[in-house]
């Protein structure tokens, strides 16, 4: 799916973020739109090979600037995230389309309280799994290190000396990758993002077992 008529309204857009101009080019977007909605539902076709949603989400590219100091009305940018089926299945993947700044994401970004203690509750008991997973080699190879926002000292009722305190200290757990626009716009890229999702499901079958499961193994999920 080439997405060269996207890429070059978003451009455009960039330099022109005003709803005057966006009314005199809707044409256009409408065809951006259509293409990056090729793109997405072919990556969430090759993803349903290797694993289970409940939808797929294509972001609106209006902006809500009520409550923001950016007042340009549009993002620039096309966005798809793709939810897996929940409570069993956990973990959500993110493609971005935008010039220059195209990526891939996935992990947990905002985990529930709830979650994130027992997450941490799994790492103060055993880190070695989750750190084989994380290290492991073909999966370093697609999406480097663990990122994400983590607390400057350990949160409440964890010792700051426990061995796996640089996990226990991680608000987020986020793996991401960039595209370059050619990388974009060359044939294979759908199928390329798919095997690249593929390769950090290690990672999310570890931590869906972490939260369907308490730290004795019993499983949380209510028939």
């Amino acid at each position: 799916m080439n997405i060269t008529v996207a890429l070059n309204f978003l451009k455009k857009l960039e330099k022109n973020n005003n709803r005057e101009w966006f009314a005199d080019n809707k044409p256009e977007y409408e065809k951006a739109l259509k293409e990056v909605k090729g793109l997405f539902n072919e990556v969430y076709s090759g993803m349903q090979v290797h694993d289970e949603f409940e939808k797929m989400k294509v972001f609106r590219i209006y902006r809500d600037v009520r409550f923001s100091k950016n007042k340009q009305p549009y993002k620039t940018n096309f966005g798809a995230a793709f939810h897996r089926v929940k409570p069993r299945l956990r973990g959500g993947y993110y493609l971005q389309i935008q010039p220059g700044n195209s990526f891939i994401a996935t992990g947990f970004w905002s985990p529930e309280k709830e979650d994130l203690l027992r997450i941490r509750k799994e790492f103060e008991m055993d880190d070695q799994e989750v750190r084989d997973i994380i290290s492991n080699p073909k999966l370093q190879s697609v999406w480097g290190e663990l990122q994400g926002e983590e607390l400057k000292t350990a949160p409440r009722d964890f010792d700051k000396t426990h061995p796996a305190i640089d996990l226990i200290k991680k608000k987020q757990f986020i793996f991401s990758k960039q595209f370059t626009d050619a990388e974009v716009i060359a044939e294979g890229f759908a199928q390329k993002v798919s095997d690249d999702f593929k390769t950090i499901r290690p990672f999310f079958d570890y931590m869906s077992d972490v939260l369907t499961t308490d730290l004795n193994g019993v499983s949380l999920i209510k028939d």
